[in-house]
């Protein structure tokens, strides 16, 4: 059943299951490791130029002969230069975040890419349902990196009485309970990012992965609401001093500097009290790094075995 769905078809992958564009973290390495696995790798491109980008698309394509997308940050200076990278190397499938994708649309779907905008809020599902888009990652605010204000279970439901295209339910999700309830809330697929960092082909630096596996239910907070870039991170000195600076109500181009390089300092350095952890609020259900195809593996069967006990239920 799990794959047999339409938007595994759509994509050409065998399960419904795609891995999150993680900057800095969604490499080939990663990607090709998912999409070999059955679901859908996603090069995470963020703030990198396009001679990264081509070099990662090539290497992956040198890694796997399944499909895999590439995700485009939507306030990146590259981001009309990486744009024709995607174009020029033929990525089948392409995903949109962190800003309002309606204007670059039309070019990437006249390419014949499969284009799928990250979303969190019902109108504009709408609108971009107009612009003849492939799906939609809806994600809630329990997600790691930049969120909205919305809790997935609140917002999926909502957009999927919404819209016509498939629904990827993104935020809160690492285990085959959350592609189940994904899938009985409408949605056709989940996305999944934190539990991929807590596998061996991240290359995610051990003390970042170690941190999330010890993480705790309430492990994450939410920095840069008051400058209109709300990101959830795992709580660290980074963190609470970046909340300082919010409430002393410094200019944004202060905090915005304080924040710069931070993500890499955490995520590949390993710099866990100076870094930005970026991490959902999952983390504290991740107790274990597997490889890539084990995590896909066990969530699959998992809700394989879900799906089979809730058909024999008597009420």
């Amino acid at each position: 059943m799990l794959t047999d769905l339409p938007l595994c078809k759509l994509m050409g992958i065998k399960y419904p299951i795609i891995q999150g564009g993680m900057a800095s973290l969604g490499t080939a390495e990663l990607v090709s490791a998912v999409s070999n696995a059955g679901g859908l790798g996603i090069i995470g491109s963020g703030s990198a130029p396009s001679k990264w980008l081509r070099e990662q698309i090539r290497t992956t394509k040198s890694w796997t002969d399944k499909p895999f997308g590439v995700n485009l940050l939507l306030i990146s200076p590259f981001l009309q230069e990486n744009i024709k990278v995607v174009i020029e190397e033929k990525v089948p499938v392409v995903t949109l975040g962190g800003g309002i994708p309606g204007i670059h649309v039309p070019a990437l779907k006249n390419a014949g890419i499969i284009v799928i905008p990250v979303i969190s809020s019902v109108a504009l599902a709408r609108r971009l349902e107009r612009l003849q888009i492939d799906a939609l990652v809806v994600e809630g605010m329990e997600s790691g990196g930049h969120v909205g204000d919305t809790t997935t279970m609140a917002l999926l439901p909502q957009i999927v009485d919404t819209v016509k295209v498939p629904v990827i339910a993104a935020g809160g999700i690492a285990d085959g309970r959350g592609l189940v309830a994904a899938l009985a809330f409408g949605a056709q697929g989940i996305q999944m990012g934190t539990r991929f960092i807590c596998s061996n082909e991240c290359i995610a630096h051990i003390n970042f992965k170690e941190m999330i596996v010890k993480a705790q239910d309430r492990a994450t907070v939410v920095t840069g609401e008051s400058i209109g870039h709300a990101v959830r991170c795992l709580e660290n000195k980074f963190t609470r001093k970046f909340k300082e600076l919010e409430k002393a109500g410094l200019p944004t181009e202060n905090i915005e500097e304080f924040g710069t390089g931070r993500l890499y300092s955490g995520v590949i350095q390993g710099n866990i009290e100076e870094g930005s952890l970026m991490a959902g609020q999952i983390a504290g259900l991740i107790k274990d790094i597997r490889p890539v195809k084990e995590i896909i593996d066990s969530v699959i069967s998992e809700a394989e075995n879900i799906i089979e006990k809730l058909t024999k239920l008597k009420y």
